[in-house]
């Protein structure tokens, strides 16, 4: 049976994934913080193999421990979804919290599609899945909260879309494949840990966002985003991006050289 490894599986867009996958056949190795809701979890999915890994990827340790797993286990799929945010103003975000989120939503994936890569690469086939979010293109955004409040959490998710993007095309012609979902709003506990009550907001359920992670990669998607009905959208973004990149010059801009300090 195919294989299938899952961060942040406990609960929300995780356990999602986890029980779409496991109805599809992949038997899985499910990772979170909370032991006994992986157990819960494991239970309920009698007809598949599930290695529960209770382990905190924001630490070293954590995230070293599903590493050496993911390197070992001949994994077909690997499901970066582990989450938290710490949204509050940038200067008064404490140095701890900013590291534990650098560490779950950028080490931790980078670490784990290292150590799966290579073996995926040797067998011609395997897919990684990173979860981010719509607000990867917030960035021009205007600074009122809350969009002023999580200055590290969408530069968290800016990275993750351009590694996508670039890793899918190193891997080019490998079997590999690599993708990156971006849904807006979620009906999962995410927001309430954070102290926000978003429930008189629209939002999408996990099991749709893991319905239009599927799709898209049955599609050929790298980036997927799962409330944006206008594809054409983000291929006007990813075109003006590639438009500022090829358009460069070693001559300095005019706007710059013409300037004068008053």
């Amino acid at each position: 049976m195919p294989l299938a490894l899952v961060t942040g599986a406990s609960s929300g867009i995780g356990k999602a994934f986890a029980e779409r996958l496991a109805a599809d056949g992949h038997d899985l190795v499910v990772v979170g913080r909370r032991k006994d809701r992986l157990e819960a979890l494991a239970a309920s999915l009698p007809d598949v193999d599930v290695q529960v890994v209770a382990a905190d990827l924001a630490t070293d340790a954590g995230v070293a421990e599903v590493a050496a797993i993911a390197a070992s286990r001949p994994l077909d799929m690997l499901v970066n979804n582990a989450g938290v945010a710490h949204y509050m103003p940038f200067a008064e975000l404490p140095v701890e919290k900013a590291g534990e989120l650098m560490h779950v939503k950028v080490t931790a994936p980078t670490l784990l599609s290292r150590a799966a890569v290579p073996a995926m690469i040797g067998r011609g086939a395997g897919t990684i899945v990173n979860v981010a979010g719509m607000l990867a293109f917030s960035g021009p955004a205007p600074a009122a909260p809350p969009a002023g409040q999580r200055a590290v959490y969408v530069g968290t998710l800016a990275y993750t879309v351009a590694m996508a993007q670039t890793l899918r095309a190193e891997l080019a012609g490998t079997g590999v494949t690599v993708h990156v979902v971006c849904p807006g709003i979620v009906a999962t506990e995410f927001h309430e840990v954070q102290g926000m009550d978003l429930s008189a907001l629209p939002r999408m359920t996990a099991d749709d966002v893991v319905t239009a992670a599927l799709a898209g990669i049955a599609l050929g998607e790298t980036v997927i985003a799962p409330g944006v009905h206008d594809s054409g959208l983000l291929d006007r973004v990813f075109d003006a991006d590639l438009a500022a990149f090829g358009n460069q010059s070693p001559q300095l801009a005019p706007r710059y050289r013409d300037h004068r300090a008053h």
